[in-house]
């Protein structure tokens, strides 16, 4: 058994709650969201094979690569999602930074990921059913051009 991972006061560090988070678009909170993916960073590798050598390949860093970030929701008043896609539809191409903060037990942000020049490429509204009883739900998708990542204890300059 591999031994508890502890802070300086040994207070031990549990995990983070992936329920527990907020988006922020250039600096608005734009509203909660019940699901956040394509927290996710590729770089792809060029491998080379040098002649006479058989035992291995060469292998280099290549492109990085972003993954697009989808965000769901439940629908409400506030349309600003929407309203971001239309404009991009109607050719009023605006790029927006944000941000994604993951919180602890108390609310307060401990993680985040910054993504720059983001602008929606797709927008998704929810499936409609008589029968159904669940919440109407829309996402959108964001392309990017990067992510960085901080923590509370970085900023601190503990890691």
């Amino acid at each position: 058994m591999s031994p508890t991972v502890s802070k300086p006061t040994g207070k031990r560090i549990d995990p983070f709650h992936a329920f527990n988070f907020l988006v922020e678009v250039e600096g608005i909170v734009i509203g909660g969201f019940m699901e956040c993916s394509g927290l996710r960073v590729e770089t792809e590798i060029q491998e080379y094979a040098e002649g006479g050598l058989n035992d291995y390949m060469h292998s280099f860093r290549g492109r990085t690569k972003y993954s697009p970030l989808t965000l769901k929701r439940g629908i409400t008043l506030n349309d600003q999602l929407w309203q971001w896609h239309q404009d991009v539809v109607k050719g009023k191409f605006e790029r927006k930074n944000g941000t994604i903060y993951l919180m602890d037990e108390t609310h307060a942000a401990v993680v985040w990921w910054n993504f720059k020049n983001a602008f929606p490429s797709k927008w998704t509204g929810p499936d409609l059913r008589a029968t159904s009883t669940e919440v109407a739900v829309e996402s959108i998708e964001l392309i990017h051009e990067g992510l960085s990542c901080s923590s509370e204890l970085s900023q601190r300059g503990r890691l």
